[in-house]
Parts: C-alpha cells; structure tokens; sequence
C-alpha cells in the first residue's frame, strides 16, 4: 500500500485505477479515459504478449543507441582534440554538456508533451539522436560539435522521461518491473560498446567516421521502433504541481537523496577508472578494452536479476547492492595493484551496479505510481546533477590526492547511500507487489 497522504489524486486528474502485481505497480487508465486519450496510429500490443514485449526490447535498442552516444566521446577525446585544435580539457565538454542538458530537458519536455503519442515521442527522439551524430561527423568546428552534444543531451533528458515509464504501459504492470530492467540492459549494452568501440573504431577508420556508424546503428534501431512500437497514449495534460508533488513524497525524497549519493560516488569513480587501471594497475589499453565489455556484460545480467530482487522489496535490494558496489570500491583502492584481483572486482561492479541503476529509478516510480512521467523526469533531473557532480569531485580529488583517494571516497559515498535507503525502509511504504 502507499501512505493515504501520498496516494491522493487531484481532482481534475483523469480517472485511473491503481493496479498492484508481483513485479510492478502502475496507474492505468480506466477504460473510457484510455479511449478518449487513444491517437491514431500502430495497433496497440495486448499487454503481456509476444509484440508487447518485442516492444520493450525496442525500446531497449534505443536506450542502447542513447547510451552508446553518450559514452562514446570518452575513447575519442584526444583525436577529437586533435582533429579540431582545441585542448582536451575543452573537448570533454562533449561529455560533461549532454548531462547538463538532460537536467534541464527532462522536467520542460514533460510539460511540453503530454498531449503526444509516446510512439511517435520514441521515433522522433530516435531521429535527433542520429542526427547528433550525422552533424558531429560533418562539423567543421568544436562549436558546430558541442552544440550537436547539446541537442543530443536534450534528448536524452527527453527519451528517459518518457521511456522510464512505457515498459508497463507495453506489457501490462505484472510484466512492469521486468521490463524496466529490460530497458535499463539497455543501458549496460550501450556501455558494452560505447567505450571499447570509441577506442577501437577510431583507431580503424577515425572519429568522423565512428559517429557516422552511430549515426547508421541508430537509424536502423529507428526503423525497428517504428515497425514493432504499437501506439502508446499519453496519460493526458501534464502539469507543473505533478513534479512538485513528487519531490513532496517522503518516499521520492528519500529515494532522490540516495540515487544522488549512490551516482555521485559512482561517477566520480567510473570517470577515472582508465587512468586508475593504466596507472595504478598497470594494464594495458587492449586488456581494459575487454574489461569493459565484461563489466558491461554484467551489467546486464544485474539488470536482468534486478526485477526478480525487487519483488523482494525495491529499498532493501537497493541498499544491499550499493552495500556491495562501495565494498567493491573500496577494495579498488585497497588492493587495485594486484591485476586479477582488479578485474574481478571491476566485473562484480558491472553486475551489482546493474541492480543499483534500475533501482534508483524502481524507487521512484512506486513512490509515485499515478504519475510516473513526472517521476521520471524529476529522476532523470537529479541524477544527471549528481553525475555531473560525482565528475567534478573526482577532478578536484585527482588534481589534489591520488587516484586510490578517488576511489575510496566514491567507495564511502555510495556506503552512505546504501545506510540512507536502510534507513529509508523503516520510515517509508513504496507501492506493494502482491
């Protein structure tokens, strides 16, 4: 159950029903709202089947594109540099800005686009993606570059707020959660190849051309969306008090202020990991290169364990698993010189923090089920700030310590998350999964 003081639905809201399952709770139109709302388009998917789901693993694809956009700069940094005469430290704001602007993006977009057929949300954000990239391929200046990172930022704060929440509109909210830790392998797949292509493909062919295959990837993911997505209606008119009465629920503060703890210590690590692995490890770029896939591998598989953990409880699978990643974080920094010993501790980061991410996410969906648009955007906001955030920490402690400082650091932030989610589960109710 959610607490009475949470559960309130405003008087003008649309008639819904709030549907309780084994794996998600979700608020669902009743049957004369979700006609009146319905926009011409594909065939819906009867939730729970086959084209539901080819659904979400389309959706998958396109977080997969999104992911791999965004983390592709970070092997191409110093080419990039070179190729257009700037220093490297101004060519990472290809990495830094799209945070920014997602920020900024997600909560505008929600009020801008209630009206609008998530289906065609989906392909038209697909459509900017690529475009992002046709013009990084092209552009002949970093001013022409960094604007393109801009506008694929926008879209980023703009895909995640609508896509968090369609899994249990595809499928139906007893398939809800396994379908958001569909889309979040999604995530951990776009990393797979983000960075190890970056470094790999621009050594082959060059920067210019490695974005351009990104920008063929993602039109190929386009077409699939716009073959298997059914049309997905908008939950109605969105407003500013939605956002604000999320960020008012006990349960969405306290799940805000851990998945900001829990991204700041895990970016201000993961943005320095290369360096503590060339430097302090002593690997070499080609054993790191296949250490990153295997973390991302296992990201995956943590995404895909996540949703049967959740069942459990959303807060304390959470709080167990960030328990696991600060540990592991922490014995990057104690024992990171023993080169198996790191890589094995790198894996089991991959796998356990691909139970975090969907976590943070999970959290805030069932602190506010009824509207779980505004929810996400509120999500995506604060967790792209704590990015941000958890980079520029790990800058300032690796201009002024040591890379192992870095990552002991990040390894007792995220311990602080993992205590303020137990902490959380005594004081607490998300919405049950009965």
């Amino acid at each position: 159950m959610i607490e009475n003081e949470e559960a309130t639905l405003t008087h003008h809201a649309p008639q819904v029903r709030v549907v309780t399952a084994s794996s998600c709770s979700a608020a669902v139109p009743t049957q004369h709202a979700a006609a009146r709302d319905a926009v011409p388009g594909a065939a819906a998917a009867e939730p729970g089947s086959r084209r539901g789901w080819a659904s979400v693993g389309a959706v998958a694809l396109g977080a997969f594109v999104i992911v791999m956009t965004e983390t592709l700069p970070v092997g191409l940094l110093p080419q990039i540099a070179d190729g257009l005469h700037v220093s490297l430290g101004l060519a990472g704001l290809m990495v830094l800005v799209p945070g920014f602007s997602a920020a900024v993006s997600a909560p505008l977009f929600f009020l801008g686009s209630g009206r609008f057929n998530r289906r065609s949300v989906i392909v038209v954000l697909g459509l900017t993606v690529l475009v992002s990239n046709a013009v990084v391929a092209v552009a002949p200046n970093f001013v022409l570059v960094l604007i393109a990172r801009m506008l694929f930022g926008a879209t980023l704060g703009a895909f995640w707020t609508v896509v968090s929440p369609v899994g249990p509109k595809l499928v139906g909210p007893a398939g809800g959660t396994r379908a958001i830790t569909i889309i979040a392998a999604g995530i951990s797949g776009g990393t797979v190849v983000g960075l190890p292509a970056g470094q790999f493909l621009g050594n082959l062919v060059g920067w210019r051309l490695t974005f351009a295959i990104a920008a063929a990837a993602t039109l190929l993911v386009v077409v699939v969306q716009t073959v298997v997505l059914p049309s997905i209606p908008p939950d109605g008119r969105t407003h500013l008090r939605d956002l604000v009465g999320v960020v008012t629920r006990r349960a969405a503060r306290f799940g805000m202020a851990a998945g900001a703890m829990v991204f700041i210590g895990q970016f201000a690590a993961w943005t320095y990991v290369t360096p503590f692995l060339m430097d302090h490890t002593h690997l070499s770029s080609r054993v790191i290169s296949l250490l990153y896939v295997i973390y991302g591998c296992g990201g995956i598989v943590g995404s895909l364990i996540a949703g049967s953990l959740f069942k459990r409880g959303v807060i304390g699978s959470f709080a167990g698993a960030a328990t696991v990643v600060a540990a592991l974080l922490i014995g990057l920094a104690s024992a990171g010189t023993i080169p198996w010993l790191a890589g094995l501790l790198l894996v089991l980061w991959g796998l356990f923090w691909g139970i975090v991410n969907p976590g943070t996410l999970v959290w805030i969906l069932d602190a506010a089920p009824e509207t779980p648009e505004a929810a996400s955007a509120v999500n995506v906001t604060n967790l792209q700030i704590a990015l941000a955030a958890g980079s520029g920490l790990g800058a300032i402690l690796v201009s002024s310590t040591t890379l192992q400082t870095v990552f002991l650091t990040a390894g007792f932030i995220v311990l602080a998350s993992a205590v303020l989610a137990a902490v959380a589960a005594r004081f607490v109710t998300l919405a049950r999964r009965e």
